[in-house]
């Protein structure tokens, strides 16, 4: 297509047109072909304004044609427009460099310039509430007074209409979230050795206490052994429970023995589920598991925290035999709250046959049981269960307070404050035990308990050896006169 000056037309259905540009002094003619995909057509009053892509155009000199200045095809407003929009695009078009090449020049400056944003109500607000030093600036709290430490708070939970009035944990049962480096060894090594622990699988307070310290020897993990299923539901328990629970693990003892020799604890704690659907219960299972341990660690102390085995004297027999140090059977609670708190298989008389048992079949044995406090006991039945304790031999006595696993298991029917714990801890060493650990976070297999119950273990080891001594040296003189 060719324009000549002053050519109005409408039809640009054209795929191409060129247009010849007048050449200057010396130069030659010029012929511009182009594209009508690569230009912007723009029609105004009847005038073909033409806007060019560059990349798309071809230029070529050519022999002379009927001359045509581009400047007659618009008024002078419109070329001084196009010519500002030209040198506008040339501008914003961004240079195409390697990334080894230097920047000879500044940036362009930003097309649009930061103003500060107008405060907002919201800004005032978040600005008038509390920084973030507030909360991490570590200031000493102030301690709270007596009365506002044993002061129980409720709140009231629910949708509206039906709320319930919920007592809230009390100060002194808060604990903090186990994050140390030896809690995460301990975990790692009983996964690896496909261990269970009753401090995780019974959700226990102290598991942070007990598994932490500077090195694994001041730590304390109690093993469950033969797996972690149950066969009984015990209402206050958050054990799983199965009346078809996984069979026994033949590694166990050995992986048991390994893990604890690796750690090289001086006291250690093996407690485990019921298994009822065994013959014996697991007797067996847990006499050789204390026996690999001895192999490996002659000197480490063992504590063996079992189930009644359906009150067989003679399975009790083959564990407290088996050359373990202390023998442990808790009987929870107080003979009137037994039927509503244990499993209807777990019995107060029968629990009470365990200890004398494990007393009798080796009366050096040091014999342990465990006692929860706020399920609704009475004076008259803790001291009625303390004189039955006491009665069957049984060295020492934990009491704690129940705290509820999760809503479906019994709930707390009170939180007995610390100085309750203190006062029956006396009246237990009034009555003749051997030592007893009382406080509202103290659990059967509690560190301080242990630790106190080593230092026994070994004045007796002493003293025997003393004895023995003694006897030999006698033996002596005898037969020399």
């Amino acid at each position: 297509m060719a324009l000549e000056a002053g050519d109005r037309r409408t039809d640009l259905s054209l795929s191409s047109f060129a247009i010849r540009l007048e050449p200057g002094d010396g130069e030659s003619e010029t012929l511009l072909i182009i594209d009508s995909k690569a230009a912007n057509i723009i029609i105004s009053g009847g005038i073909v304004g033409v806007s060019l892509n560059l990349q798309h155009t071809s230029i070529t000199p050519r022999t002379p044609l009927p001359s045509i200045k581009m400047a007659a095809l618009r008024p002078p407003t419109r070329r001084f427009l196009t010519s500002a929009i030209f040198e506008s695009r040339t501008a914003l078009i961004p240079q195409k460099r390697g990334f080894a090449t230097a920047v000879s020049d500044a940036p362009p400056p930003s097309a649009t310039a930061s103003q500060p944003r107008p405060a907002s109500s919201f800004s005032d607000r978040l600005n008038a509430g509390p920084s973030f030093a507030d909360f991490v600036s570590g200031g000493k709290e102030q301690p709270l007074s007596d009365q506002d430490a044993l002061e129980l708070r409720t709140v009231e939970v629910g949708p509206e209409g039906r709320k319930k009035k919920h007592t809230r944990l009390p100060e002194w049962l808060k604990t903090p979230i186990p994050t140390n480096d030896n809690y995460k060894r301990i975990k790692n090594d009983l996964r690896g050795l496909n261990l269970h622990t009753v401090c995780e699988e019974a959700r226990c307070p102290n598991i942070n206490d007990c598994w932490g310290g500077s090195e694994k020897s001041s730590a304390t993990a109690t093993i469950m052994l033969m797996g972690d299923t149950c066969t009984r539901g015990c209402r206050f328990c958050s054990v799983k429970t199965s009346n078809k629970p996984p069979p026994l693990d033949p590694h166990e003892p050995e992986n048991t023995a390994e893990a604890l020799a690796r750690w090289g604890l001086g006291y250690v704690v093996l407690t485990s589920v019921d298994r009822d659907d065994l013959v014996d219960g697991g007797a067996r299972h847990f006499a050789e598991t204390i026996m690999k341990i001895k192999q490996k660690s002659p000197t480490t102390l063992v504590e063996a925290l079992t189930g009644d085995y359906a009150g067989d004297p003679e399975m009790v027999r083959t564990v407290a035999q088996s050359g373990l140090d202390v023998y442990a059977h808790n009987v929870e609670t107080t003979e009137e709250l037994t039927p509503m708190v244990r499993d209807r298989r777990a019995k107060f008389r029968q629990s009470i046959e365990v200890l004398r048992a494990a007393k009798e079949a080796k009366p050096e044995l040091i014999t342990k049981t465990s006692i929860m406090l706020g399920l609704g006991e009475t004076e008259e039945q803790l001291w009625a269960t303390l004189r039955e304790l006491r009665a069957v031999g049984v060295d020492v006595v934990t009491f704690g307070q129940y705290m509820r696993p999760t809503k479906r298991h019994m709930k707390v029917e009170e939180y007995v404050t610390p100085a309750t714990f203190e006062l029956w801890r006396q009246r237990a060493l009034d009555l003749g035990f051997l030592y007893c650990a009382s406080g509202p976070l103290v659990r059967s297999s509690y560190k301080a308990g242990e630790a106190f119950i080593e230092n026994v273990l070994k004045k007796r080891a002493r003293k025997n050896q003393l004895v023995g001594a003694e006897a030999m040296g006698d033996l002596g003189a005898a037969k020399h006169a």
